[in-house]
């Protein structure tokens, strides 16, 4: 780790403070939008447009980075941020922050492909694992931060924006001082949807449920606590919550993961954020209650996002996974898009509870299929099981991807110790005769 830290510091740097900008602006426009008067609904078309635009760009941004390099994309999408964080405050309009969103939403996935794409250059099959886990911490570290800088004054109504404007400035100048234009640049085409569907369907249709799940506690926490009447210190303490737990339980269940079936690991998870879910709409007048709701919610589906890459992986040679990958990306960007709009109709039509309504069925939805599944195939076998690598739902295709780098390098380490005993071993009776 030292390693990675000496040769990504200002990679890692720039990421956290990135982080921190998208983080405020997603929270502080669920809070202003309630201020303002705008509906659940109007909100989630514009909490919406964030994962609309991050797919688009998905599509996008390899052919822009092949066209005019990764430095050029970077330091563009980078001003386009900046400019819209600004712009917020000055219309505040459903329609314009909508489109606004799918901008922002279109650059920070630009902006996490370029990143990705350097830090996996920068790392070596050694240290690729340890450097995915420092730049997911980085990301969700800045994320949290964001959440407390909402008990900032701002008597203006402006302040609270320019700050993440600022901050996203100032991100991009140790990448670009410090480090040098990768090689050229590929993505892997993915699988097909139904080929995806049919090598693993909980993969799949988890992935998509998952999708809803993060989405909406990215997008529409802070809506909710709005909605709820939460003043700005709790929504800001809500909003942590989510990512407080998914810093705490992602490696352990990885660990976890590597270690038995991990169906009945996705079943488990899923059912105990379900759970939280379900006591958050019954005992929402206590606060703590809330607390606890989202640690379990966030400490649930962000690791889940990553164990059930890592169990699609079970089924695939090394040679197919990052297509793999890809499609469960693109199908979790689907589910991203329909979560928030789903989350704010539930809330419109059924009060502040139907955002956790929302998260509680989609979850209780992959238990049950996570169980009908279990019914329908036999687990893999131990030799078959790949090895887990946390990634988060706020990363790019790139970030998946170096993932599975990540896993390969370690697959191949592991045979290559078996052959090295097996011969060790040989070597050994042949003296012993």
């Amino acid at each position: 780790m030292t390693e990675v830290l000496k040769n990504s510091w200002a990679l890692l740097l720039g990421v956290m403070l990135l982080m921190v900008g998208n983080g405020l602006q997603g929270s502080l426009l669920g809070v202003r939008g309630g201020d303002a008067g705008f509906s659940a609904f109007s909100m989630s078309i514009v909490m919406a447009g964030y994962f609309a635009g991050f797919l688009l760009a998905s599509r996008l941004t390899p052919g822009m980075i092949r066209r005019v390099g990764h430095v050029r994309v970077f330091a563009a999408l980078g001003s386009f941020i900046s400019a819209v964080l600004i712009l917020y405050p000055a219309f505040p309009h459903p329609i314009v922050w909508t489109i606004e969103r799918m901008v922002i939403g279109f650059c920070y996935c630009g902006v996490y492909v370029t990143a990705e794409s350097w830090l996996n250059n920068a790392s070596s099959n050694e240290n690729r694992g340890q450097a995915l886990s420092a730049y997911m911490i980085v990301q969700m570290v800045g994320i949290i931060a964001a959440q407390a800088m909402l008990l900032i004054p701002d008597s203006s109504g402006f302040l609270l924006f320019v700050i993440p404007s600022v901050l996203v400035s100032i991100a991009f100048a140790p990448i670009l001082l410090s480090i040098s234009p990768t090689p050229a640049f590929d993505t892997t085409r993915p699988m097909s949807l139904l080929e995806l569907f049919h090598v693993s369907p909980l993969g799949m249709v988890g992935m998509f449920l998952l999708g809803g799940v993060f989405a909406s506690q990215f997008g529409m926490a802070a809506v909710y606590g709005s909605e709820a009447g939460l003043s700005l210190a709790q929504i800001s303490t809500f909003v942590a919550a989510f990512y407080v737990g998914a810093l705490v339980t992602q490696y352990p269940l990885g660990w976890l993961s590597d270690r038995m079936d991990r169906r009945v690991l996705v079943m488990a998870v899923a059912l105990v954020g379900g759970v939280a879910a379900a006591l958050a709409v019954t005992l929402s007048g206590h606060f703590t209650v809330l607390l606890a709701a989202a640690f379990l919610i966030g400490g649930a589906s962000n690791p889940l996002y990553s164990i059930l890459i890592a169990h699609t992986n079970d089924f695939l040679g090394t040679d197919r996974m990052a297509a793999a990958s890809a499609g469960l990306l693109f199908i979790n960007g689907l589910g991203a898009i329909a979560g928030p709009l789903i989350s704010g109709y539930a809330m419109q039509t059924m009060g502040p509870g139907g955002f956790f309504m929302l998260i509680s069925a989609l979850m209780l939805g992959l238990t049950g299929y996570a169980g009908w599944r279990m019914t329908r195939r036999a687990a893999p076998q131990a030799d078959d099981i790949g090895a887990f690598a946390a990634v988060a739902p706020t990363g790019s295709m790139v970030a998946v991807e170096v993932a599975q780098e990540a896993v390969i390098d370690a697959q191949e380490a592991a045979e290559a110790e078996m052959i090295e005993a097996a011969r060790a071993e040989a070597e050994a009776e042949d003296r012993l005769r």
